[in-house]
C-alpha cells in the first residue's frame, strides 16, 4: 500500500509494463485505467501498485521483467562512470519519476570495491526491486558475473516487513 494516497508516477515507468510484457499486459492495464499510457503524463501511483498486484498474482517473474525494463524506459541520471554510480542513481531516478511526499525510496551503501547494499523502503513489491537492481548492475558492470540477493537476516516485505535489503556483488 502506498504511504501517500496523493503520489503520483511518471508514465514512462508505467510503459515498462508494456515493454517487458507485451502485449499480453494490456487488458490489466485496461482495468486500472492506465492504458492507453501516456509517457508524460501523471498517474495516481495506488493504482499503478494495483496493476503490480494484479501483475503478481498471475506470476510473480513478470514483476522481476518489468524491474529488469525500467532503467530502459524512464529518464536516468547522467553521468554514470561505475556499477556504484549506477546503484546510487536508482533512489535518484526514483524521485525524478515520482511525485508527492512520504515516498520511500532506494537507499544504497558502498560495502566493498565491488559490492554494496540497497535498502528499498518503497511501496513496490520485492520481485520488481529484484529486476530493477539487477538490471542496473547489468547495465553498467564490467564483468559478465554479478549476483543480487535478499538479505536473509533483514525485514522483508516478502514477509511483511516495509523493507527489503539487497546484497549485490560483481
Amino acid at each position: 500500500v502506498t504511504r501517500n494516497p496523493d503520489a503520483k508516477v511518471l508514465g514512462a515507468g508505467v510503459i515498462s509494463f508494456v515493454a517487458s510484457l507485451g502485449d499480453k499486459i494490456i487488458p490489466i492495464l485496461d482495468e486500472c485505467g492506465l492504458y492507453p499510457i501516456e509517457a508524460e503524463k501523471w498517474y495516481n501511483q495506488q493504482t499503478v501498485l494495483d496493476a503490480y498486484k494484479k501483475i503478481n498474482d498471475e506470476n510473480f517473474m513478470n514483476l522481476v521483467a518489468v524491474g529488469m525494463s525500467m532503467p530502459d524506459q524512464v529518464p536516468w541520471p547522467p553521468d554514470i562512470e561505475s556499477v556504484h554510480d549506477a546503484l546510487a542513481s536508482i533512489g535518484v531516478a526514483y524521485q525524478m519519476n515520482h511525485q508527492g511526499d512520504n515516498l520511500g525510496g532506494y537507499h544504497y551503501k558502498k560495502t566493498g570495491e565491488r559490492t554494496g547494499i540497497m535498502m528499498c523502503d518503497n511501496p513496490y513489491p520485492s520481485d520488481f526491486d529484484y529486476g530493477l537492481i539487477y538490471r542496473v548492475v547489468q547495465k553498467f558492470r564490467d564483468t559478465d558475473f554479478h549476483t543480487v540477493k535478499l538479505d536473509p537476516d533483514k525485514e522483508s516485505r516478502k514477509r511483511g516487513g516495509d523493507s527489503c535489503t539487497y546484497i549485490i556483488s560483481w
